[in-house]
């Protein structure tokens, strides 16, 4: 029969004892991962500490498929700086550098325009209808490291939902059917 016949052999001879220890075990594995996040998000202070590239745009400094690891500091944005941000009515954040920083003399709070390295133009067509610049509540923050091609794990789960489910759907099987 295999393996998936074994499986839920397996799955049939457990007692109620081990599946509640098996399903506790599990919810303490995802409970982790969300205390790990929320730490780092506190730790760099951003809402996202980690994005992956979804596009070429930023080609050749990152490629599809870099993950970036992000820092939001207090000091202020400047020209060249790479930064992840939300626009308005968009929900995937953008990987893009700022070209240019304008900062209002009254208020000393700063706008940046940002371009993605291997776009023609800027970004204003990508920004909210009328925005012409980004504020600082826009910027999740800024790129200071990265992986490369790790984040193709994510893409292709995001493209093939399929795989997404088979992988989540194997692990929970592993974690229900394992023996200590």
């Amino acid at each position: 029969m295999g393996w998936i016949g074994e499986s839920v052999d397996s799955i049939k001879s457990l007692q109620f004892r081990q599946v509640l220890t098996q399903v506790v075990s599990l919810g303490m594995i995802v409970t982790s991962a969300l205390i790990i996040w929320k730490g780092l998000m506190c730790f760099t202070g951003s809402e996202s500490p980690v994005v992956v590239v979804l596009s070429g745009s930023m080609e050749p400094g990152f490629k599809r498929g870099d993950i970036l690891f992000l820092h939001m500091s207090k000091d202020p944005i400047r020209a060249g700086e790479i930064v992840v941000f939300n626009v308005d009515g968009r929900e995937i954040p953008i990987v893009h550098r700022v070209i240019k920083v304008h900062e209002r003399k009254d208020t000393g709070e700063v706008d940046v325009l940002t371009k993605g390295d291997n776009n023609f133009g800027d970004d204003r067509l990508l920004y909210a209808h009328g925005q012409l610049w980004l504020n600082r509540h826009h910027i999740m923050g800024r790129a200071v490291g990265f992986l490369p091609y790790v984040g193709w794990v994510t893409i292709i789960m995001t493209e093939k939902p399929i795989i997404k489910y088979i992988l989540i759907g194997a692990l929970g099987l592993l974690v229900v059917t394992a023996k200590d």
